[in-house]
């Protein structure tokens, strides 16, 4: 068992990393503040191949592995949590349908701008009254001639209304038992999308609301089988569970770095207080946990990459590390006292991005779920 990094990996590692240190770091702040959508570094993420890592050079991605795709969500979201979810969103939940489900045609046609990260794409499964639920979900899609029209509404979808957004890849129903996905392309007549929502936290991500009123879609647009779109997007949150569990480490892991640092410069009693047993602890507490929570990361992503089975595994990756990243800002927090609470602090944003790595992509409830299944239960 070879657990060190391969030197392709060591090498994204380290250019993600520096590119969140010198690119994202100082922007990050007035991003959030602003609520404002980072355009020129989704830019230049593309320029560097970030935005479609695992998909294959000939259709514009980076010709990378699961691993790698990881490690990079994981040093972006080390920094800023709304950068690294619309490279996650964008990735996992609104190319890879099209990579996996697609024609040859229609990956010819769509794939090369989205996975070069010229466009982004969006994922719409959520509705205002199918969550966990997701096979409650009402959106319709009625055979027409030509094509499909739509009628409904999604909720909570990243990336689906910014400028470069190319479209969004909706679940619908296209008969009484039946569930098929369907590309819809933005600015098809009677597709509406929603002002930007207002949120707790990843406030420089883009997120709506999205209706469809009559929104004829061509027959084209139908993504892999008619009636599959149930297994469909099952075997994509398993994907991009892995990329959220990539998230709670890298937000646990910057928190960490911010307490840790706060701890050795801040002094009480005439001392750091890393010098204090009780703040010590705390810490070691967190590097164990975080360390715990990659390695559940990296095997599911290694198996992945294997074509092996990796559901469970994923799933327990996800509910882990958002657990963790929870127990890991709280005491980071905790460590900056008073200065913690108030904006001037980084760890404040942290502790607001952090809530949603429990909630988004299935709630801590159904990966218990999921996992349950898995042993059997």
């Amino acid at each position: 068992m070879d657990l060190d990094f391969s030197p392709e990996h060591e090498l994204i590692r380290e250019t993600v990393r520096a590119f969140a240190r010198e690119r994202v770091a100082p922007v990050a702040e007035e991003l959030d503040r602003e609520s404002r959508f980072p355009y020129e570094l989704v830019a230049e993420m593309a320029e560097l191949g970030l935005m479609g890592i695992p998909f294959p050079e000939e259709l514009g991605g980076g010709g990378g592995d699961t691993l790698s795709y990881a490690i990079a969500v994981e040093e972006l979201t080390r920094v800023d949590s709304s950068v690294a979810i619309t490279v996650a969103a964008h990735t996992s939940l609104g190319t890879m349908p099209i990579f996996l489900f697609g024609s040859d045609e229609q990956k010819q046609e769509w794939l090369p701008p989205l996975a070069s990260g010229q466009r982004l794409a969006a994922f719409g499964l959520t509705e205002p009254e199918a969550g966990s639920d997701a096979g409650a979900a009402r959106t319709t899609a009625d055979a027409a001639e030509g094509g499909w029209v739509v009628n409904g509404s999604k909720m909570f979808i990243t990336n689906a209304g910014t400028d470069i957004t190319w479209g969004v890849t909706i679940t619908a129903r296209t008969g009484p038992d039946e569930v098929s996905n369907l590309v819809v392309e933005n600015g098809t007549p009677g597709y509406d999308i929603s002002p930007p929502l207002r949120k707790l936290g990843w406030k420089a991500s883009d997120t709506r609301a999205l209706s469809f009123a009559d929104c004829r879609v061509p027959e084209g647009n139908l993504l892999g089988e008619r009636g599959a779109g149930f297994r469909q997007f099952l075997e994509i949150l398993d994907g991009g569970r892995i990329s959220v569990a990539a998230m709670g480490v890298g937000l646990a892991q910057g928190a960490y770095d911010l307490a840790y640092a706060y701890a050795k410069e801040r002094r009480q009693f005439g001392q750091p207080i890393s010098q204090f047993q009780a703040i010590a602890f705390q810490l070691a507490d967190m590097a164990v946990e975080i360390e715990a929570g990659r390695q559940l990361v990296h095997r599911a992503a290694w198996l992945k990459d294997r074509g092996r089975p990796f559901a469970l595994e994923a799933a327990m990756a996800k509910l882990y590390t958002g657990e963790l990243s929870n127990r890991v800002v709280n005491s980071a927090l905790q460590i900056h006292g008073g200065y913690g609470y108030t904006d001037e602090f980084a760890i404040s944003r942290l502790y607001r991005d952090q809530k949603i790595l429990e909630i988004g992509e299935g709630t801590n409830e159904v990966q218990r779920m999921v996992i349950a299944r898995h042993l059997g239960l």
